[in-house]
Protein backbone atom coordinates (compact mmCIF):
# COMPACT_ATOMS: atom_id res chain seq x y z
CA UNK A 1 0.00 0.00 0.00
CA UNK A 2 1.43 3.23 -1.01
CA UNK A 3 1.92 5.81 1.90
CA UNK A 4 1.10 9.72 1.20
CA UNK A 5 2.49 11.99 3.41
CA UNK A 6 3.03 15.82 3.17
CA UNK A 7 5.77 18.50 1.45
CA UNK A 8 7.27 20.48 4.04
CA UNK A 9 10.21 22.95 3.28
CA UNK A 10 11.21 21.33 0.01
CA UNK A 11 10.95 17.87 1.21
CA UNK A 12 8.79 14.53 1.06
CA UNK A 13 8.14 14.15 4.42
CA UNK A 14 6.59 10.90 4.96
CA UNK A 15 4.04 11.24 8.29
CA UNK A 16 4.73 10.86 11.83
CA UNK A 17 1.55 10.20 12.72
CA UNK A 18 -0.83 7.44 13.62
CA UNK A 19 -3.98 8.12 11.81
CA UNK A 20 -4.23 7.34 7.94
CA UNK A 21 -7.14 7.73 5.41
CA UNK A 22 -7.80 5.48 2.68
CA UNK A 23 -7.29 6.93 -0.70
CA UNK A 24 -9.65 4.49 -3.18
CA UNK A 25 -9.61 4.32 -7.25
CA UNK A 26 -13.08 5.02 -8.27
CA UNK A 27 -13.12 2.90 -11.16
CA UNK A 28 -12.82 0.17 -9.31
CA UNK A 29 -13.62 0.85 -5.55
CA UNK A 30 -10.23 -0.67 -4.79
CA UNK A 31 -8.12 1.15 -1.88
CA UNK A 32 -4.65 2.30 -3.53
CA UNK A 33 -3.16 4.02 -0.95
CA UNK A 34 -3.16 5.72 2.33
CA UNK A 35 -2.72 9.40 3.11
CA UNK A 36 -0.91 10.87 6.51
CA UNK A 37 -3.30 12.68 8.77
CA UNK A 38 -0.57 15.53 9.66
CA UNK A 39 0.00 15.92 13.32
CA UNK A 40 0.22 19.01 15.38
CA UNK A 41 3.31 19.41 15.33
CA UNK A 42 3.56 18.48 11.44
CA UNK A 43 1.55 21.63 10.62
CA UNK A 44 3.09 23.98 13.03
CA UNK A 45 6.18 22.63 11.06
CA UNK A 46 4.50 23.93 7.82
CA UNK A 47 3.37 27.23 9.22
CA UNK A 48 7.28 27.81 10.72
CA UNK A 49 8.80 26.51 7.35
CA UNK A 50 6.46 28.93 5.27
CA UNK A 51 6.68 31.95 7.73
CA UNK A 52 10.95 31.78 7.86
CA UNK A 53 10.99 31.74 4.03
CA UNK A 54 8.75 34.36 3.40
CA UNK A 55 10.86 37.17 4.31
CA UNK A 56 13.50 36.31 1.52
CA UNK A 57 11.04 35.76 -0.95
CA UNK A 58 8.70 38.82 -0.42
CA UNK A 59 11.86 40.30 -0.91
CA UNK A 60 12.99 39.05 -4.08
CA UNK A 61 12.21 41.40 -6.87
CA UNK A 62 9.06 40.27 -9.02
CA UNK A 63 10.82 39.87 -12.54
CA UNK A 64 12.65 36.94 -10.44
CA UNK A 65 9.32 35.52 -9.36
CA UNK A 66 8.21 35.87 -12.54
CA UNK A 67 11.00 33.67 -14.08
CA UNK A 68 10.29 30.84 -11.87
CA UNK A 69 6.43 30.90 -12.62
CA UNK A 70 7.90 30.55 -16.18
CA UNK A 71 10.00 27.70 -15.39
CA UNK A 72 7.14 26.30 -13.79
CA UNK A 73 4.50 27.01 -16.51
CA UNK A 74 7.35 25.01 -18.95
CA UNK A 75 7.65 22.10 -16.63
CA UNK A 76 3.36 22.03 -16.04
CA UNK A 77 3.24 21.78 -20.20
CA UNK A 78 5.64 18.94 -20.12
CA UNK A 79 3.96 16.81 -17.33
CA UNK A 80 0.40 17.92 -17.87
CA UNK A 81 0.29 14.14 -19.22
CA UNK A 82 1.29 12.60 -16.28
CA UNK A 83 -0.70 14.64 -14.00
CA UNK A 84 -4.05 14.01 -16.07
CA UNK A 85 -3.50 10.40 -15.52
CA UNK A 86 -2.96 11.12 -11.27
CA UNK A 87 -5.98 13.42 -11.42
CA UNK A 88 -7.71 10.68 -13.32
CA UNK A 89 -6.49 7.82 -11.13
CA UNK A 90 -8.05 9.34 -7.51
CA UNK A 91 -11.11 11.26 -9.03
CA UNK A 92 -12.56 9.31 -11.63
CA UNK A 93 -12.78 11.47 -14.15
CA UNK A 94 -12.10 11.01 -17.69
CA UNK A 95 -8.38 11.63 -19.28
CA UNK A 96 -9.38 13.99 -21.71
CA UNK A 97 -11.81 15.96 -18.83
CA UNK A 98 -8.44 16.11 -16.57
CA UNK A 99 -5.93 17.08 -19.37
CA UNK A 100 -8.73 20.13 -19.74
CA UNK A 101 -8.09 20.54 -15.96
CA UNK A 102 -4.32 21.02 -16.52
CA UNK A 103 -4.80 22.98 -19.36
CA UNK A 104 -6.73 25.81 -17.27
CA UNK A 105 -4.60 25.68 -14.52
CA UNK A 106 -1.94 26.46 -16.59
CA UNK A 107 -3.31 29.93 -17.94
CA UNK A 108 -3.29 31.02 -14.34
CA UNK A 109 0.51 30.41 -13.92
CA UNK A 110 0.93 31.83 -17.50
CA UNK A 111 -0.96 34.76 -15.98
CA UNK A 112 1.04 35.07 -12.80
CA UNK A 113 4.26 35.48 -14.96
CA UNK A 114 3.24 38.89 -15.74
CA UNK A 115 3.07 39.69 -12.15
CA UNK A 116 5.64 42.94 -12.91
CA UNK A 117 3.30 44.74 -14.80
CA UNK A 118 0.32 43.70 -11.62
CA UNK A 119 2.00 44.98 -9.05
CA UNK A 120 2.56 48.47 -10.77
CA UNK A 121 0.88 50.75 -8.40
CA UNK A 122 -0.01 54.76 -9.09
CA UNK A 123 1.70 57.99 -9.09
CA UNK A 124 0.27 61.65 -8.90
CA UNK A 125 2.94 64.33 -9.14
CA UNK A 126 2.08 67.74 -7.25
CA UNK A 127 -0.70 66.95 -5.07
CA UNK A 128 0.30 69.26 -3.04
CA UNK A 129 3.18 71.99 -3.63
CA UNK A 130 6.32 69.99 -3.86
CA UNK A 131 4.47 66.60 -2.26
CA UNK A 132 4.01 63.58 -4.49
CA UNK A 133 1.63 60.74 -3.70
CA UNK A 134 1.82 56.94 -4.74
CA UNK A 135 0.71 53.49 -3.55
CA UNK A 136 2.06 50.02 -4.18
CA UNK A 137 0.64 46.87 -3.68
CA UNK A 138 2.34 44.49 -0.73
CA UNK A 139 2.32 40.86 -0.05
CA UNK A 140 0.32 39.54 2.84
CA UNK A 141 2.66 37.17 4.10
CA UNK A 142 1.70 33.12 4.52
CA UNK A 143 -1.32 32.20 2.98
CA UNK A 144 -3.01 28.70 2.67
CA UNK A 145 -5.51 27.30 -0.17
CA UNK A 146 -8.58 24.80 1.09
CA UNK A 147 -9.08 22.89 -1.92
CA UNK A 148 -11.79 20.52 -3.04
CA UNK A 149 -11.91 16.93 -4.49
CA UNK A 150 -13.48 17.68 -7.81
CA UNK A 151 -10.49 19.53 -9.25
CA UNK A 152 -7.10 18.49 -7.48
CA UNK A 153 -4.83 20.61 -10.17
CA UNK A 154 -6.58 23.53 -10.97
CA UNK A 155 -8.29 24.83 -8.22
CA UNK A 156 -5.30 24.77 -6.40
CA UNK A 157 -3.23 26.09 -9.25
CA UNK A 158 -6.09 28.78 -9.48
CA UNK A 159 -4.53 30.13 -6.28
CA UNK A 160 -1.29 29.18 -5.36
CA UNK A 161 0.55 30.81 -8.56
CA UNK A 162 -0.87 34.80 -8.19
CA UNK A 163 0.04 34.31 -4.12
CA UNK A 164 3.36 33.06 -4.46
CA UNK A 165 4.09 35.75 -7.33
CA UNK A 166 2.60 38.60 -5.28
CA UNK A 167 5.31 37.54 -3.02
CA UNK A 168 3.77 35.31 -0.05
CA UNK A 169 4.63 31.81 0.91
CA UNK A 170 1.83 29.50 0.81
CA UNK A 171 0.56 26.11 2.23
CA UNK A 172 -1.90 24.27 0.04
CA UNK A 173 -4.27 21.74 2.15
CA UNK A 174 -6.39 19.64 -0.69
CA UNK A 175 -8.95 16.76 -0.14
CA UNK A 176 -8.13 14.08 1.68
CA UNK A 177 -9.84 12.26 -1.44
CA UNK A 178 -7.31 13.71 -3.99
CA UNK A 179 -4.17 14.14 -2.86
CA UNK A 180 -1.23 12.84 -5.27
CA UNK A 181 -1.45 16.08 -7.95
CA UNK A 182 -0.63 18.28 -5.40
CA UNK A 183 2.42 16.74 -4.15
CA UNK A 184 3.51 15.96 -7.85
CA UNK A 185 3.18 20.19 -8.62
CA UNK A 186 5.24 20.80 -5.66
CA UNK A 187 8.38 19.07 -7.13
CA UNK A 188 8.00 20.73 -10.12
CA UNK A 189 7.71 24.08 -8.87
CA UNK A 190 11.44 22.78 -6.71
CA UNK A 191 12.53 21.89 -9.97
CA UNK A 192 11.46 25.44 -11.37
CA UNK A 193 13.72 26.84 -9.10
CA UNK A 194 11.30 28.17 -5.90
CA UNK A 195 13.02 28.27 -2.99
CA UNK A 196 12.45 25.89 -0.21
CA UNK A 197 9.54 26.46 2.37
CA UNK A 198 7.72 29.16 0.12
CA UNK A 199 5.31 26.10 -1.15
CA UNK A 200 4.23 23.64 1.12
CA UNK A 201 1.36 21.05 1.03
CA UNK A 202 0.05 19.31 4.64
CA UNK A 203 -2.52 16.76 4.50
CA UNK A 204 -5.08 15.86 6.39
CA UNK A 205 -8.95 16.56 7.56
CA UNK A 206 -11.18 18.63 9.50
CA UNK A 207 -8.31 18.74 12.44
CA UNK A 208 -5.66 20.42 10.37
CA UNK A 209 -8.19 22.44 8.75
CA UNK A 210 -9.06 23.94 12.24
CA UNK A 211 -5.47 24.48 13.17
CA UNK A 212 -4.98 26.50 10.09
CA UNK A 213 -7.77 28.84 10.57
CA UNK A 214 -6.70 29.58 13.87
CA UNK A 215 -2.96 29.97 13.91
CA UNK A 216 -2.31 33.94 13.88
CA UNK A 217 0.69 33.52 11.80
CA UNK A 218 -1.83 32.64 8.46
CA UNK A 219 -2.37 35.91 7.02
CA UNK A 220 -4.99 34.78 4.44
CA UNK A 221 -7.28 31.43 3.47
CA UNK A 222 -8.39 30.83 -0.08
CA UNK A 223 -11.17 28.10 0.31
CA UNK A 224 -13.69 26.58 -2.38
CA UNK A 225 -16.37 23.73 -1.26
CA UNK A 226 -19.17 24.01 -0.22
CA UNK A 227 -21.72 26.59 1.10
CA UNK A 228 -22.11 25.33 4.75
CA UNK A 229 -18.04 24.80 5.02
CA UNK A 230 -17.38 28.04 2.91
CA UNK A 231 -19.42 30.08 5.71
CA UNK A 232 -17.57 28.37 8.38
CA UNK A 233 -14.44 29.11 7.16
CA UNK A 234 -15.24 32.71 6.36
CA UNK A 235 -16.85 33.46 9.24
CA UNK A 236 -13.94 31.90 11.69
CA UNK A 237 -10.94 33.06 9.66
CA UNK A 238 -12.58 36.47 9.30
CA UNK A 239 -12.91 36.58 13.10
CA UNK A 240 -9.43 35.14 13.72
CA UNK A 241 -8.14 38.17 11.61
CA UNK A 242 -7.73 36.51 8.42
CA UNK A 243 -8.59 37.77 5.54
CA UNK A 244 -10.67 35.17 3.38
CA UNK A 245 -11.81 34.58 -0.07
CA UNK A 246 -14.38 31.16 0.47
CA UNK A 247 -16.31 29.84 -2.21
CA UNK A 248 -19.25 27.81 -1.85
CA UNK A 249 -22.01 25.83 -3.66
CA UNK A 250 -23.89 26.08 -6.85
CA UNK A 251 -27.24 25.41 -8.57
CA UNK A 252 -26.25 27.04 -12.31
CA UNK A 253 -28.87 27.07 -14.23
CA UNK A 254 -29.60 27.50 -18.12
CA UNK A 255 -32.46 29.00 -19.88
CA UNK A 256 -33.71 27.44 -23.45
CA UNK A 257 -35.43 30.15 -25.05
CA UNK A 258 -37.94 29.06 -27.66
CA UNK A 259 -35.80 30.76 -30.27
CA UNK A 260 -32.77 28.95 -29.33
CA UNK A 261 -30.95 26.30 -31.67
CA UNK A 262 -32.29 23.46 -30.19
CA UNK A 263 -29.05 21.74 -31.54
CA UNK A 264 -26.29 23.51 -29.90
CA UNK A 265 -28.46 23.70 -26.55
CA UNK A 266 -28.43 20.07 -26.10
CA UNK A 267 -24.99 19.69 -26.68
CA UNK A 268 -24.45 22.39 -23.91
CA UNK A 269 -26.34 20.85 -21.61
CA UNK A 270 -25.18 17.33 -21.79
CA UNK A 271 -21.81 18.63 -21.21
CA UNK A 272 -22.94 20.75 -18.74
CA UNK A 273 -24.67 18.40 -16.58
CA UNK A 274 -22.89 15.17 -17.40
CA UNK A 275 -19.70 15.84 -17.36
CA UNK A 276 -17.24 15.22 -14.86
CA UNK A 277 -19.94 13.15 -13.29
CA UNK A 278 -21.69 16.46 -12.53
CA UNK A 279 -19.19 17.10 -10.17
CA UNK A 280 -18.00 20.57 -11.35
CA UNK A 281 -19.17 23.82 -9.21
CA UNK A 282 -20.17 25.15 -13.16
CA UNK A 283 -21.88 22.22 -13.66
CA UNK A 284 -25.82 23.08 -15.15
CA UNK A 285 -27.84 21.13 -12.67
CA UNK A 286 -30.81 22.91 -13.62
CA UNK A 287 -32.62 23.19 -17.36
CA UNK A 288 -35.42 26.05 -17.77
CA UNK A 289 -37.20 25.76 -20.80
CA UNK A 290 -39.14 27.93 -22.08
CA UNK A 291 -42.49 27.52 -23.49
CA UNK A 292 -42.97 24.77 -26.39
CA UNK A 293 -39.28 24.38 -25.89
CA UNK A 294 -39.87 22.18 -23.29
CA UNK A 295 -40.85 18.90 -24.79
CA UNK A 296 -38.91 18.61 -27.96
CA UNK A 297 -35.36 19.92 -25.22
CA UNK A 298 -36.28 16.76 -23.03
CA UNK A 299 -37.03 14.29 -25.99
CA UNK A 300 -33.60 14.98 -26.91
CA UNK A 301 -31.28 14.78 -24.03
CA UNK A 302 -33.38 11.64 -23.15
CA UNK A 303 -32.06 9.99 -26.29
CA UNK A 304 -28.60 11.48 -26.29
CA UNK A 305 -28.26 10.34 -22.10
CA UNK A 306 -29.12 7.01 -23.08
CA UNK A 307 -26.67 6.38 -25.34
CA UNK A 308 -23.49 7.84 -23.24
CA UNK A 309 -20.61 6.43 -22.77
CA UNK A 310 -19.49 5.47 -19.03
CA UNK A 311 -16.59 4.13 -18.12
CA UNK A 312 -13.11 4.03 -16.30
CA UNK A 313 -10.86 7.22 -17.26
CA UNK A 314 -8.05 5.33 -18.45
CA UNK A 315 -10.84 4.39 -21.11
CA UNK A 316 -10.65 6.78 -24.24
CA UNK A 317 -13.94 6.48 -25.22
CA UNK A 318 -15.58 7.58 -22.20
CA UNK A 319 -17.45 10.73 -21.80
CA UNK A 320 -18.08 10.08 -18.17
CA UNK A 321 -16.33 8.40 -15.21
CA UNK A 322 -17.26 7.23 -12.14
CA UNK A 323 -18.18 9.58 -8.62
CA UNK A 324 -15.49 9.70 -6.46
CA UNK A 325 -16.19 7.91 -3.46
CA UNK A 326 -18.68 5.30 -2.51
CA UNK A 327 -20.44 7.79 0.49
CA UNK A 328 -21.05 10.25 -2.38
CA UNK A 329 -22.32 7.87 -4.57
CA UNK A 330 -24.92 6.76 -1.81
CA UNK A 331 -25.73 10.63 -1.53
CA UNK A 332 -26.08 11.45 -4.96
CA UNK A 333 -28.70 8.51 -5.68
CA UNK A 334 -30.45 9.11 -2.34
CA UNK A 335 -31.23 12.20 -4.07
CA UNK A 336 -32.58 10.45 -7.21
CA UNK A 337 -34.98 8.42 -4.40
CA UNK A 338 -36.15 11.73 -2.72
CA UNK A 339 -36.77 13.37 -6.04
CA UNK A 340 -38.91 10.63 -6.86
CA UNK A 341 -40.61 10.84 -3.57
CA UNK A 342 -41.00 14.78 -3.90
CA UNK A 343 -43.57 14.49 -6.93
CA UNK A 344 -40.61 15.08 -10.11
CA UNK A 345 -41.27 12.83 -12.99
CA UNK A 346 -38.14 10.65 -13.33
CA UNK A 347 -37.79 10.38 -16.77
CA UNK A 348 -34.27 9.13 -16.60
CA UNK A 349 -32.76 6.86 -13.51
CA UNK A 350 -29.06 6.56 -13.22
CA UNK A 351 -28.95 4.36 -10.18
CA UNK A 352 -27.82 0.14 -10.65
CA UNK A 353 -25.35 0.67 -12.97
CA UNK A 354 -22.83 -1.84 -13.20
CA UNK A 355 -20.11 -1.82 -15.69
CA UNK A 356 -18.48 -5.25 -16.29
CA UNK A 357 -15.01 -5.09 -15.42
CA UNK A 358 -15.77 -2.67 -12.87
CA UNK A 359 -18.31 -3.93 -10.79
CA UNK A 360 -17.43 -2.26 -7.93
CA UNK A 361 -16.70 1.04 -8.95
CA UNK A 362 -18.96 4.14 -7.75
CA UNK A 363 -20.73 4.48 -11.39
CA UNK A 364 -24.04 6.36 -11.23
CA UNK A 365 -25.39 6.61 -14.98
CA UNK A 366 -27.07 10.36 -16.11
CA UNK A 367 -29.93 11.14 -14.70
CA UNK A 368 -33.16 13.55 -16.03
CA UNK A 369 -36.17 14.53 -13.96
CA UNK A 370 -39.08 16.75 -15.38
CA UNK A 371 -41.67 18.76 -13.90
CA UNK A 372 -39.21 19.84 -10.95
CA UNK A 373 -40.36 22.39 -8.82
CA UNK A 374 -38.54 25.31 -6.47
CA UNK A 375 -40.04 23.72 -3.53
CA UNK A 376 -37.91 20.12 -4.12
CA UNK A 377 -34.96 19.46 -2.60
CA UNK A 378 -33.38 18.25 -5.86
CA UNK A 379 -34.35 21.80 -6.97
CA UNK A 380 -32.71 23.41 -3.54
CA UNK A 381 -30.12 21.93 -3.21
CA UNK A 382 -26.43 21.05 -4.61
CA UNK A 383 -26.39 17.16 -5.70
CA UNK A 384 -22.94 17.19 -7.56
CA UNK A 385 -23.95 14.59 -9.84
CA UNK A 386 -25.09 13.30 -12.66
CA UNK A 387 -28.70 14.83 -12.04
CA UNK A 388 -30.33 17.24 -14.74
CA UNK A 389 -33.98 18.51 -13.40
CA UNK A 390 -36.17 20.40 -15.49
CA UNK A 391 -38.00 23.23 -14.24
CA UNK A 392 -40.15 24.19 -17.00
CA UNK A 393 -41.49 27.88 -17.39
CA UNK A 394 -44.01 30.26 -19.11
CA UNK A 395 -42.02 33.19 -19.59
CA UNK A 396 -38.81 34.99 -20.26
CA UNK A 397 -39.44 36.96 -16.83
CA UNK A 398 -40.61 33.55 -15.28
CA UNK A 399 -37.47 32.08 -16.19
CA UNK A 400 -35.12 34.59 -14.92
CA UNK A 401 -36.72 35.46 -11.79
CA UNK A 402 -36.48 31.68 -10.99
CA UNK A 403 -32.86 31.85 -11.33
CA UNK A 404 -32.53 35.22 -9.13
CA UNK A 405 -34.87 33.40 -6.30
CA UNK A 406 -32.33 30.65 -5.60
CA UNK A 407 -30.02 31.25 -3.05
CA UNK A 408 -26.84 30.42 -4.95
CA UNK A 409 -25.69 32.53 -7.77
CA UNK A 410 -22.47 30.92 -8.94
CA UNK A 411 -23.26 30.48 -12.59
CA UNK A 412 -26.16 31.00 -14.89
CA UNK A 413 -26.82 30.91 -18.95
CA UNK A 414 -29.14 31.44 -21.70
CA UNK A 415 -29.84 29.90 -25.33
CA UNK A 416 -31.11 32.18 -27.16
CA UNK A 417 -30.97 33.75 -30.98
CA UNK A 418 -32.84 37.20 -30.02
CA UNK A 419 -29.77 40.09 -28.91
CA UNK A 420 -32.59 41.87 -26.75
CA UNK A 421 -33.22 38.59 -24.30
CA UNK A 422 -29.51 38.03 -24.24
CA UNK A 423 -28.75 41.55 -22.91
CA UNK A 424 -31.75 41.40 -20.29
CA UNK A 425 -30.82 38.20 -18.98
CA UNK A 426 -26.73 39.37 -18.46
CA UNK A 427 -27.72 42.19 -17.03
CA UNK A 428 -30.53 41.38 -14.41
CA UNK A 429 -29.41 37.62 -13.39
CA UNK A 430 -27.78 37.50 -10.16
CA UNK A 431 -24.81 35.48 -10.78
CA UNK A 432 -21.38 35.91 -10.64
CA UNK A 433 -20.76 34.12 -14.32
CA UNK A 434 -23.04 34.67 -17.06
CA UNK A 435 -23.24 32.65 -20.07
CA UNK A 436 -24.71 33.92 -23.51
CA UNK A 437 -25.18 30.53 -25.89
CA UNK A 438 -22.00 28.99 -23.73
CA UNK A 439 -22.68 26.47 -21.46
CA UNK A 440 -19.78 26.39 -18.94
CA UNK A 441 -19.38 30.62 -18.75
CA UNK A 442 -16.03 29.69 -16.32
CA UNK A 443 -13.54 32.78 -17.33
CA UNK A 444 -10.30 32.57 -18.32
CA UNK A 445 -7.09 33.18 -16.00
CA UNK A 446 -7.11 37.09 -16.91
CA UNK A 447 -10.47 37.56 -15.43
CA UNK A 448 -11.94 36.18 -12.56
CA UNK A 449 -13.95 33.25 -11.37
CA UNK A 450 -16.33 33.95 -8.28
CA UNK A 451 -19.93 33.89 -7.83
CA UNK A 452 -22.68 35.97 -6.19
CA UNK A 453 -25.00 35.64 -2.93
CA UNK A 454 -24.60 32.29 -1.29
CA UNK A 455 -22.20 30.95 -3.66
CA UNK A 456 -19.28 33.23 -1.99
CA UNK A 457 -18.28 34.79 1.10
CA UNK A 458 -15.86 37.54 1.00
CA UNK A 459 -14.96 40.70 -1.41
CA UNK A 460 -12.88 38.61 -3.60
CA UNK A 461 -13.18 36.48 -6.26
CA UNK A 462 -10.31 33.98 -7.75
CA UNK A 463 -7.63 34.41 -9.73
CA UNK A 464 -7.40 37.44 -12.83
CA UNK A 465 -6.77 41.06 -10.99
CA UNK A 466 -9.12 40.14 -7.97
CA UNK A 467 -6.82 37.07 -7.09
CA UNK A 468 -3.80 39.96 -7.22
CA UNK A 469 -5.65 42.10 -4.98
CA UNK A 470 -6.77 39.39 -2.38
CA UNK A 471 -3.17 38.70 -2.31
CA UNK A 472 -1.95 41.61 -1.56
CA UNK A 473 -2.62 44.86 -0.08
CA UNK A 474 -2.40 48.53 -1.12
CA UNK A 475 -0.11 51.11 0.66
CA UNK A 476 0.08 54.79 -0.28
CA UNK A 477 2.33 57.09 0.67
CA UNK A 478 2.77 60.91 0.86
CA UNK A 479 6.17 62.43 0.42
CA UNK A 480 7.55 65.75 0.68
CA UNK A 481 11.24 66.57 0.70
CA UNK A 482 11.14 70.31 2.23
CA UNK A 483 14.16 72.61 1.34
CA UNK A 484 15.27 75.39 3.67
CA UNK A 485 13.75 76.09 7.30
CA UNK A 486 10.65 73.40 8.71
CA UNK A 487 7.51 75.49 9.16
CA UNK A 488 5.94 75.24 13.01
CA UNK A 489 3.65 72.49 13.88
CA UNK A 490 0.68 72.70 12.34
CA UNK A 491 -2.77 71.53 14.23
CA UNK A 492 -5.39 71.96 11.50
CA UNK A 493 -6.17 68.90 9.55
CA UNK A 494 -3.76 68.78 6.09
CA UNK A 495 -4.77 69.87 3.11
CA UNK A 496 -2.84 70.04 -0.29
CA UNK A 497 -2.05 73.61 -1.46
Amino acid sequence: MQKIGHYINGKAVPGAGSRGLPVYNPATGAQSKELAVATVDEVNAVIEAAAAAYPAWTATPPLRRARVMFKFKDLMEQHAGELAEIISFEHGKVQSDALGEVARGIEVVEFACGIPELLKGEFTENVGTNIDSYSMRQSLGVCVGITPFNFPAMVPLWMFPVALACGNSFILKVSEKVPSAALRMAELLKQAGLPDGVFNVINGDKEVVEQLLHDKRIAAISFVGSTPIAEYVYTTGTAAGKRVQALGGAKNHLVVMPDANLDQAVDALMGAAYGSAGERCMAVSVAVPVGPIAEPLIERITERARALKIGPGTDKEAEMGPLVTAQHKAKVEGYIAKGEEEGAKLVLDGRGLTLQGNEDGYFTGPTLFDHVTPEMSIYKEEIFGPVLSVVRQNSFDAALKLVNDHEFGNGAVIYTSDGDTARAFTNGVLAGMVGVNVPIPVPMAFHSFGGWKRSIFGDHAIHGREGVRFYTRIKTITSRWPAGIRKGAEFAMPTMK
